[in-house]
C-alpha cells in the first residue's frame, strides 16, 4: 500500500500561483477560499537575507489531530495512500478540525462542511498527478509514494536537505520542502 507525500523545491518555486488556480479549478473551490496558497518567508539577518517561496496546503499528517478531534468520523485517513480526507455528508461543521490543525489548512465550505486539500485523490486513483503538480511551470512540486525507494519523492528526500513545517507539533507531516 503506498504512503503518498509531496516534495516542494523552494529553490524552484517562483510563487506564480498556478498551483492555487489549478486546485480551485479542479476542485470547484468557491471564490474567497483556497485549499492551497503561496507563502513568502524572509530568513536571515540583514544584509544576509534569503527569500523562500513555497506552496502550502494540508500536510496529510500521519498523526493528524483533525482526525482524532472529529466527533463524527468525517475527517479520516483514506486507505489509499494515507491521504487525510473529509466525508462531507458526515461533517456537522463544528470546526473542531479547524481548531486542531496547526497548519491552518482547513476552511468551512459555504455549504457547511470542512474542506481542504485532498491531494486530488480522484485524479491519483486514475494514475494522474494532483492538479497542482501537473501544472507547475517550474516543476518544483513532486508527488508519489514515500515508501517506494525508487519514487522521485524518495530519491529527492534522500539526496537533498529538506524540512517539514512545525515538526515539534508531532503530526508527522507528509509535505516536505527542499532547501
Amino acid at each position: 500500500m503506498p504512503r503518498f507525500g509531496m516534495v516542494i523545491d523552494t529553490k524552484k518555486c517562483v510563487g506564480c500561483m498556478d498551483c492555487v488556480v489549478a486546485c480551485k479549478t479542479e476542485n470547484n473551490v468557491p471564490e474567497g477560499y483556497n485549499r492551497d496558497w503561496i507563502v513568502q518567508a524572509v530568513n536571515g539577518t540583514f544584509p544576509n537575507l534569503n527569500l523562500e517561496i513555497r506552496s502550502e496546503r494540508c500536510n496529510h499528517c500521519e498523526n493528524p489531530p483533525c482526525v482524532t478531534t472529529c466527533p463524527t468520523g468525517a475527517s479520516h485517513i483514506n486507505k489509499l495512500g494515507g491521504v487525510v480526507l473529509v466525508e462531507h455528508d458526515w461533517c456537522i461543521g463544528c470546526k473542531a478540525c479547524l481548531a486542531s490543525c496547526p497548519y491552518d489548512a482547513r476552511f468551512i465550505h459555504p455549504e457547511g462542511y470542512a474542506d481542504k486539500c485532498t491531494f486530488c485523490i480522484h485524479r491519483v486513483e486514475k494514475g494522474m498527478q494532483p492538479a497542482c503538480v501537473s501544472v507547475c511551470p517550474t516543476h518544483c512540486m513532486y508527488f508519489g509514494d514515500l515508501d517506494d525507494p525508487q519514487s522521485e519523492v524518495s530519491k529527492l528526500l534522500n539526496t537533498r536537505k529538506n524540512y517539514t513545517l512545525l515538526p515539534d507539533a508531532g503530526t508527522k507531516p507528509k509535505i516536505f520542502y527542499l532547501t
